[in-house]
């Protein structure tokens, strides 16, 4: 049976009550986090030096904590924002998991990077009845004209019971698919299909109570509509916004483990002037770097400035690594002007996201094109790692494999 159109608030505990004890039948957790080869391995194709050396006689006991943070949950091997990968992060020690949260027709929430990705994150193109409910139908690679193979499904587009019956898959696209299937098969090498068969999607309200029960914190990010606002008439951003902060409530979850996201000042500014309790902590993801004439290392172009945000009520900002990273005089990397500047005036920090990037052998890309000169080895994914923690002072760094961050924070005695 469909859920109400809009579930008034004394509905919602019913819900959160349904989704909890479907949460309580998952395995049990380690009793700590299992962080298996990959750190090690991180450790070993490091340059030599004093922090290979430290991180070499580190061998536990390993600990959650909250400076890893699960981005999309352990996105790096387990399709994102799927019970797997949350659970997969919670086991390698991520003591705060992201759900994304963007909304369906019937305006119920759900995890997803983007309202518009379910063509590369979930078999729906391969489902003929809600294909052909995609906003843009598929449209395959034609290689005599040059067309690449094209798509679009969004959330928006099916309801949340047509939602619930996608499986995921690992993020990915082939544009030179001549069929659907072409199409939806683009995994990069470096990634992994093998948990990609049985990908579980998750409502907004479902990854609160598994991420609860895991024993873990929350940050939730409200991802930008792709549709126009008001959709359906009446559902304005400002209804959007506190509609994920409700869900919080009534599942009975504290303010003060709810990390409340969005690149949009105003949604911020918002959380901050209506739900006061949550807006404290509300962290404005810094997406400035799009926008024409900003440039991280010129504080002129930084609009509203460091001190600006701060007197707004913003206590939390978080860049892309690149941004709180540079290179000093002798190409050493360092914490940038940038980040020194937030830390001033008294902004904390959060980095995205750590092993996004894939090998590190050719320097990297977006995450690290302010010190792609440094950067020539999987190892060097610790040296960026150090410098957030010990020169920016980040408070947590978002990874797509937790466990790495797991590691480095036991190993190092951070919280």
């Amino acid at each position: 049976m469909l859920p109400p159109r809009r579930p008034s608030l004394l509905a919602l505990p019913v819900l959160f009550a349904l989704a909890s004890t479907a949460a309580a039948q998952e395995s049990a957790m380690p009793r700590e986090p299992q962080i298996g080869p990959r750190p090690f391995y991180l450790v070993d194709k490091m340059k030599d030096g004093p922090l290979k050396a430290r991180l070499s006689q580190c061998t536990g006991p390993f600990r959650k904590t909250d400076f890893s943070i699960g981005h999309r949950g352990a996105a790096l091997q387990f399709p994102e924002h799927t019970r797997e990968s949350y659970l997969a992060a919670a086991r390698t020690g991520a003591g705060v998991i992201e759900c994304d949260v963007t909304f369906t027709k019937d305006r119920q929430l759900v995890c997803r990077h983007s309202q518009c990705d379910l063509h590369t994150t979930t078999n729906i193109l391969s489902v003929p009845a809600l294909a052909a409910k995609c906003s843009q139908p598929f449209s395959p690679a034609d290689p005599a004209s040059g067309r690449k193979a094209s798509a679009k499904c969004c959330t928006s587009d099916i309801t949340l019971a047509e939602f619930k019956t996608l499986t995921a898959k690992m993020d990915a696209f082939n544009p030179e698919g001549k069929t659907a299937a072409e199409y939806q098969n683009g995994t990069p090498r470096w990634r992994t299909d093998l948990y990609s068969a049985t990908g579980t999607l998750m409502t907004h309200a479902e990854s609160i109570a598994l991420i609860k029960s895991l024993g873990a914190k929350f940050t939730p990010e409200l991802k930008s509509p792709e549709v126009k606002m008001p959709f359906d008439g009446d559902f304005s951003q400002e209804k959007y916004a506190t509609q994920m902060l409700d869900e919080y409530k009534a599942a009975g979850i504290s303010p003060s483990d709810v990390f409340a996201q969005s690149f949009s000042y105003a949604d911020v500014l918002h959380w901050i002037k209506t739900a006061p309790d949550f807006g404290k902590q509300a962290v404005y993801l810094d997406g400035r770097y799009e926008s024409p004439g900003f440039d991280h290392a010129k504080p002129e172009t930084w609009k509203p400035s460091m001190t600006e945000l701060k007197a707004s009520g913003v206590k939390i900002l978080a860049p892309p690594i690149y941004m709180l990273l540079a290179l000093d005089d002798k190409g050493q990397i360092v914490a940038s002007d940038y980040a020194r500047a937030a830390r001033l005036a008294g902004l904390d920090l959060i980095a995205w996201s750590l092993e996004r990037d894939g090998p590190l052998d050719k320097g990297g890309g977006f995450y690290h094109r302010s010190v792609k000169p440094a950067i020539d080895r999987d190892g060097d994914t610790l040296t960026v790692l150090d410098v957030l923690a010990q020169q920016v002072g980040v408070r947590g760094v978002f990874s797509d494999w937790p466990a790495t961050t797991t590691f480095y924070a036991s190993c190092m005695g951070l919280k």
